[in-house]
């Protein structure tokens, strides 16, 4: 069997299965190809690596963690499957950490390689990919509040993520519904509610009269 050319590789991987033979080309002609041992980091959380991983083969786990190194598992990537996605679009840190299950080849391209199959930065198109990113990253945090948080962590992370900056106070306009909130953190409203009390006792919170909540002074649970 003939060994295959980054072009063919680069034509079996679904990310670009849209892309014209010149893009494709383009792409093929940029990677580089990589060899990861088992529990070798692919990328971290919290930092950037400006480049795209595309695996050709292994297997690799998607991971978040809180301050405690508790872990949760959000996804398993194999053969075909690509990582940084998110931050080469949005240039932000990655939101997880991918993590090799077993010896992985990986496909590596930069980021200004990428950048140039990418729509032009002012078109509809790339205001869209920015908000489908916006979203992932927001599910993400979800999920990793659902799993690692208890009730109290993930009422306060939602107050927080609610708040805008207002006169140097952090505000969440308008009345807090109590309601909506148990179904945000999975949680009663008896549970949001005895946790929202707790909070304005101990002078972390506020509820003005328009219903509006000021966060004071953010509680360790919170940060």
């Amino acid at each position: 069997m003939s060994m295959l050319t980054n072009l063919d590789l680069i034509r079996r991987v679904p990310l670009f299965s849209m892309l014209t033979n010149d893009q494709a080309q383009l792409i093929a002609d940029s990677v580089v190809k990589r060899k990861l041992r088992r529990g070798e980091l692919v990328v971290e959380q919290g930092r950037k690596s400006n480049t795209l991983f595309i695996l050709l083969n292994g297997r690799a786990r998607v991971l978040t963690s809180d301050a405690r190194g508790r872990e949760v598992i959000l996804a398993v990537l194999e053969s075909g499957d690509y990582v940084g996605e998110m931050s080469m679009i949005d240039n932000e840190p990655h939101s997880a950490t991918v993590r090799c299950e077993v010896q992985t080849d990986v496909l590596v391209l930069g980021r200004s390689d990428f950048a140039r199959v990418l729509p032009d930065n002012s078109s509809l198109s790339y205001a869209i990919l920015r908000g489908l990113v916006r979203r992932l990253r927001h599910a993400n945090r979800q999920i990793e509040s659902l799993a690692l948080l208890d009730v109290y962590g993930r009422v306060a992370r939602t107050l927080l993520e609610m708040a805008e900056d207002i006169d140097g106070v952090k505000t969440v306009r308008g009345k807090v519904s109590r309601q909506d909130m148990a179904k945000v953190v999975g949680a009663s409203r008896e549970m949001v509610s005895r946790v929202m009390k707790d909070l304005e006792g101990r002078g972390v919170i506020e509820t003005l009269e328009n219903g509006s909540v000021q966060i004071k002074e953010p509680a360790p649970q919170m940060m």
